[in-house]
Order: C-alpha cells, then sequence, then structure tokens
C-alpha cells in the first residue's frame, strides 16, 4: 500500500508551488520561450521595502537598468506613488531567445502613508538601481493637562 493510500493524506512538497515550468508541460529546452513571456512587460513591478525609524519612513525601491530620468516620485492625499520605465537599450534583431527573465516597460507602485507622514520634507534619492525615499514623521501631539479645580 503506497502512503498516500495508508494514511489518506498526500505527502507534504514544500516545492510544489515553486515550479513555475510545470504548466508548460514539457521537459526543458523549450523551443518559442520568448512568446509565452511576452506579457511580463506589462506586469512588471519592482521590489520595495519599507521601513521606520524613530523619525522617518523610508521606501526602498530595486530598479535595476532604470535611468533616475525616467523615474518620478508623487504624494497626494498621503498616497505615495513611484512611477518610471525600464528601457531596453539592446537593438532588436531576428535572434533566436531561448531564455529571457529581463522585463522591461512602465511601473507603478503605490503606498498609503501614516497620518504622520509629513509629506512636506521628503527626500528621494537615486543611486546604482536604488530609489530611496524618505518621509519624515510629524510629532505626535502630546496631551494637554487641564488642571480640575
Amino acid at each position: 500500500m503506497s502512503e498516500k493510500e495508508q494514511s489518506g493524506l498526500e505527502p507534504f512538497d514544500p516545492f510544489r508551488e515553486f515550479d513555475l515550468f510545470r504548466a508548460f508541460g514539457r521537459p526543458w529546452p523549450l523551443p518559442g520561450l520568448v512568446g509565452r513571456f511576452e506579457g511580463l512587460r506589462e506586469r512588471w513591478s519592482p521590489s520595495v521595502d519599507v521601513s521606520e525609524d524613530d523619525g522617518h519612513y523610508v521606501v526602498t525601491a530595486e530598479l535595476p537598468g532604470a535611468k533616475k530620468d525616467d523615474v518620478t516620485v508623487e504624494l497626494q492625499d498621503n498616497l505615495l506613488t513611484i512611477r518610471g520605465e525600464k528601457k531596453s537599450e539592446r537593438e532588436e534583431k531576428k535572434e533566436q531567445r531561448r531564455y529571457v527573465e529581463r522585463v522591461y516597460g512602465s511601473f507603478s507602485r503605490s503606498f498609503t502613508l501614516p497620518a504622520n507622514a509629513d509629506g512636506n520634507r521628503m527626500n528621494a534619492v537615486f543611486k546604482d538601481g536604488v530609489l530611496t525615499v524618505e518621509i519624515a514623521k510629524r510629532e505626535e501631539p502630546k496631551p494637554k493637562t487641564i488642571a480640575v479645580k
């Protein structure tokens, strides 16, 4: 009797969800793979970390291959939006690509900032393909104590 039949449960496979190529239904090499990933350009989304310290919120976005002039940072109604475009600098040739992971195209990420974020004291720096946006925190209003008579 198999393990599945004995317990009634399927053995746990931690890598089952990571098998990205199972959906293709055939093993490597995959001729014509380029066409299958064509839609990724529209879905590119940079990786972002959000952290805070005592005085600031910090949003760090990885934008490898993007240029500073192609990135904008906007703040409207406590909504921080990072927009841009990563352009392909390759000359299109009639080459046959076998495997493509790099993606190009427009991207946009938005984050709602906490109420104590001070949009008037914001700084954005782009260096080595990493955008760092630092937003100062407003001082929390201290409670007013009223003497009881």
